[in-house]
């Protein structure tokens, strides 16, 4: 009893020393952490509470009014509908970015790799010339007699979500992509030999098997959409505003960073909330495999 009472204390003893250890080797990103995340979020939260008179006045304002709810709603909708377009297209590109010959692969990964690499800017403004009324895409829908008149693609929540899912699609495809090259093909062939058709391969092997580089990809798109400014503010125009132009109108043109703390904190709340749903569904470990 004394031998394995004293093994016991040992062992308990070293686990001690190696979390110490991990402790101090973590304590510079801690720090880091604590002094450009926690410091600036408390003093947004007590900036909204506080200002410009003490209480929960800015956000009984901002979720009372028609026009912030209009905004919130603008902003959620547009996330979902990008976020879902995002993993409807990404999925079978990064499964062919995954089975396609090394060469192809290669070279298409490299051309999304560029995209990404690309200004923001300058593929919103792109964007925006290839949307207008008079641009390349309206012509040939023209050309080929699928409309008569030109399209409002732009300054509407529609141009906001072309240009928003293809800046996004990237994100969705690197984790998926990663997901699925680690998929034996032998599995494949086992369902298919068992019985299996193609469309139940796909839904009930590859599917599945691939959820948790989905659901990173699905995450990362939905919370950096709920965020995203330049792209809204150049395709959406004023009458379409979503919540980070909201918050930048707050606190660069009104100047009250009560009500810009007030929707910056509930977007965080909220952003939290649906990491928090995620992690419930799919679990930490999963989505470290997708991420």
């Amino acid at each position: 009893m004394t031998l394995a009472a004293n093994a016991s204390e040992t062992r308990l003893e070293a686990r001690r020393t190696r979390a110490a250890s991990g402790l101090v080797y973590a304590l510079p990103a801690l720090i880091l952490v604590f002094v450009f995340f926690v410091v600036p979020v408390v003093a947004l939260l007590m900036r909204s509470v506080l200002e410009p008179t003490p209480g929960l006045g800015n956000y009984a304002e901002l979720l009372g009014s028609s026009t912030y709810i209009r905004i919130f709603y603008n902003t959620f909708v547009v996330s979902a509908v990008v976020t879902v377009l995002s993993v409807t297209i990404g999925f079978p590109v990064a499964w062919m970015l995954a089975i396609m010959p090394a060469r192809w692969s290669t070279l298409l990964f490299a051309v999304i790799l560029l995209s990404m690499w690309t200004n923001l800017l300058t593929r919103t403004y792109a964007w925006m010339v290839l949307l207008q009324r008079t641009g390349v895409i309206n012509k040939v829908l023209m050309g080929i007699g699928l409309i008569d008149q030109p399209l409002a693609l732009v300054n509407n929540l529609t141009g906001v979500t072309i240009g928003m899912t293809y800046i996004m699609l990237p994100f969705v495809i690197l984790p998926l992509r990663g997901v699925i090259k680690t998929i034996d093909p032998a599995v494949l062939q086992a369902a298919s030999v068992c019985g299996a058709t193609r469309w139940q391969c796909l839904t009930r092997v590859l599917i599945p098997l691939a959820l948790p580089g989905a659901a990173a990809g699905a995450l990362m798109v939905f919370v950096m959409s709920l965020g995203y400014f330049v792209t809204p503010a150049l395709l959406g125009g004023t009458s379409n505003m979503m919540l980070a132009e909201m918050i930048a109108q707050f606190v660069q043109s009104l100047v009250n960073w009560g009500m810009g703390g007030a929707a910056a904190f509930v977007l965080l709340v909220v952003t939290l909330a649906i990491y928090a749903v995620q992690l419930r569904l799919f679990g930490a470990g999963r989505l470290g495999q997708g991420g």
